[in-house]
């Protein structure tokens, strides 16, 4: 595919040649050096970009010295400045931001949640986009009675119903309530996490991952315990969610979720 081997020689030591650095401007398309994947990058933070393949597939890489290749030779990819005013801008869900945005009258349709945590995230990611489609996010504080509220909101055509839930997986208390609803006007997903906590990538936190907690220990005062935090969970949530700024920093098991909620409600209407 190219003249040679880029990554024979001593092309990464200091003072074999300069590798120049090149900003991770959004479209520009370059190739991972050690796994081959070549997309456009979509996102960038301070610590990794994010690149889109031609068929759609993203994957997450860190901003490493000379791990990129751009028309064949090895690049540094690093943050890009802020864009300049009229630039394209992009929302921290990675769609492209409305500027001047007024917030749309807001649809029948709606988004439930289970508490106020998944709210503030969900909000943080996908609120620009949440706005520019008129879709309001709610949350349940739970979802035992999730039968029962789907029947008050009453869903019909153009008053579609989203219910984003935590742990569920086969044999879950949880996917046992959701089999209770069935309506072609509701679409209940969810992921298999615990907490909405866990589907923060462990590395925004600087931790080596979410500890194991044993049965019988509330979780998230005994994910404080194991890690040392030494705060109430009220605390420990503000220093997750203030981790958090860009879709890249959620697991996709969360992201895909989340982007069928919102596809799914805003397509009938």
């Amino acid at each position: 595919m190219y003249d040679g081997d880029v990554l024979a020689g001593n092309w990464r030591r200091p003072g074999k040649g300069k590798i120049p650095q090149v900003p991770a401007d959004l479209d520009l398309v370059v190739e991972d050096a050690g796994s081959g994947f070549c997309g456009a990058v979509v996102a960038c933070d301070k610590e990794a970009v994010t690149l889109e393949d031609r068929f759609g597939k993203r994957r997450l890489f860190p901003l490493a010295p000379a791990a990129f290749l751009l028309e064949g030779r090895p690049v540094t990819l690093v943050r890009p400045v802020a864009p300049a005013a009229g630039g394209t801008r992009r929302s921290a869900s990675g769609s492209i931001a409305v500027e001047g945005l007024r917030a749309r009258v807001a649809r029948e349709s709606r988004i439930y949640v289970e508490g106020v945590h998944d709210a503030a995230l969900v909000e943080k990611i996908w609120g620009h986009d949440l706005r520019v489609e008129g879709v309001v996010v709610e949350y349940l504080e739970g979802v035992d009675d999730l039968p029962a509220i789907v029947a008050e909101f009453g869903p019909s055509t153009g008053r579609r119903l989203g219910v984003l839930v935590d742990h569920l997986v086969p044999g879950s208390k949880e996917s046992r309530i959701a089999a209770q609803v069935s309506s072609p006007d509701v679409l209940i997903v969810g992921h298999p996490y615990i907490d909405i906590w866990q589907a923060v990538k462990p590395s925004v936190l600087r931790i080596p991952g979410w500890p194991d907690v044993p049965r019988g220990v509330p979780w998230k005062e005994g994910v404080i315990a194991a890690l040392g935090w030494g705060m109430e969970p009220a605390a420990a949530w503000r220093r997750i969610l203030g981790a958090v700024s860009t879709f890249s920093d959620l697991e996709p098991e969360l992201l895909g979720r989340v982007e069928e909620l919102i596809d799914f409600v805003t397509e009938a209407s």
